[in-house]
């Protein structure tokens, strides 16, 4: 596998959002210093050896069913779960690091444990991952490209989808939670190409949102600006 000059030793994958804004406060700082290397998932590391060592899950989590949220922005979603389920073991990944710093602090205040964080891109974490081991996966509000020719720059894609269903159990629910209408036609006919059914049965099940959800601040800015959430549920078959 092709090493690149990232400190991680990772292989290079074209990423178009961002890492890092323009400032960060000197308590997030203090976060990242002094808490993200706990709270890793473990050693993520490439080598030329096919057969590398995948994440130590019984290690992590013991025999806790295994959570994910992909690109979890601030953290109130994730703080959230792991702090009304206490017996499940979360990982978050996200690889802009003023929302790895906000995560940090509210997990603080939360004083949660069952929560590990990758800083990074989650095709990474998909290399780690054994299969068929994460029993759900949550992506909310996801980067939206609305452009027509930045399509294939969403999630909902082969790259993503296809190592995603790999590393999900049969029956682990997929929630996907956006207000881009587009986003929700390109979801509904990419996702069941990969293993995947929808489980709408009527207009509620994407309108209404689920029992245990907490509205984010993406959601809350998408409503102040007029536009609608969809809550879409898919099953792994």
């Amino acid at each position: 596998m092709s090493k690149t000059n990232h400190p991680s030793g990772a292989p290079w994958r074209n990423f178009y959002g961002r890492f890092k804004g323009k400032t960060m406060r000197a308590s997030q700082h203090a976060y990242l210093d002094n808490d993200l290397a706990k709270l890793s998932p473990g050693p993520i590391s490439w080598d030329d050896n096919p057969d590398r060592a995948q994440l130590n899950l019984q290690k992590l989590f013991g025999d806790a069913d295994l959570w994910l949220e992909i690109g979890f922005g601030g953290g109130e979603h994730l703080v959230h779960m792991a702090g009304r389920y206490p017996d499940i073991g979360l990982i978050g990944c996200e690889p802009y690091i003023n929302g790895v710093a906000m995560l940090l602090g509210k997990i603080r205040k939360a004083n949660v444990d069952n929560l590990r964080v990758h800083p990074g891109d989650v095709r990474d974490l998909f290399d780690v991952l054994p299969d068929r081991s994460l029993a759900k996966v949550f992506l909310n509000y996801p980067d939206p490209w609305p452009k027509k020719r930045h399509h294939r720059r969403r999630f909902v894609t082969p790259e993503h989808l296809e190592p995603l269903s790999r590393v999900m159990k049969p029956g682990a629910e997929l929630r996907v939670a956006t207000d881009i209408a587009d986003y929700v036609r390109q979801t509904i006919e990419q996702v069941p190409r990969h293993g995947f059914v929808w489980t709408a049965e009527r207009p509620a099940d994407w309108r209404a949102p689920w029992d245990d959800w907490v509205s984010t601040r993406y959601e809350q800015k998408a409503l102040r600006e007029g536009r609608v959430p969809h809550y879409l549920t898919f099953r792994r078959v």
